[in-house]
């Protein structure tokens, strides 16, 4: 039994992970929209393949973040749905490597996908928040 009293930190913390995990969750969803609606499977397959990758990953890729931020918003399984985003970013951080740390840099630095990697670790620890489809809101 929980005797403590309600205080800023639990009262606000389930709604700060909300918003984490809902932000998180658009980003995804935003970015495998892009992939479709403006540049095109054919045009993502071809840059997947441009930089040496099969091109089926970047269908993967696209399944990964238009399901996994869906996933996200709704709050289904945000443990695992986290955890299994982060090498989709770190897969992103290896081909952005190259052009230094700053996202801002030609063709885009490591540092936003690297970032994004650890926020989703830090989702997938936090859990679902309120509002969550699968999960306690404690």
């Amino acid at each position: 039994m929980n005797t403590a009293q309600p205080t800023a930190t639990n009262t606000f913390q389930p709604y700060a992970t909300t918003l984490l995990r809902v932000s998180l969750g658009v980003m995804a969803l935003a970015h495998g929209l892009l992939k479709v609606l403006v540049f095109t499977l054919p045009g993502t397959v071809a840059y997947f393949e441009s930089l040496g990758l099969p091109g089926f990953l970047a269908y993967l890729t696209i399944a990964g973040e238009i399901g996994g931020g869906l996933a996200l918003i709704l709050g289904v399984y945000t443990r695992w749905v986290s955890l299994a985003m982060i090498p989709l970013l770190l897969g992103a951080a290896s081909v952005h490597l190259g052009n230094g740390w700053m996202f801002s840099n030609a063709s885009g630095g490591w540092e936003f996908p690297v970032f994004w990697a650890v926020a989703l670790l830090v989702q997938a620890g936090l859990g679902g928040g309120r509002f969550s489809l699968t999960e306690s809101t404690r």
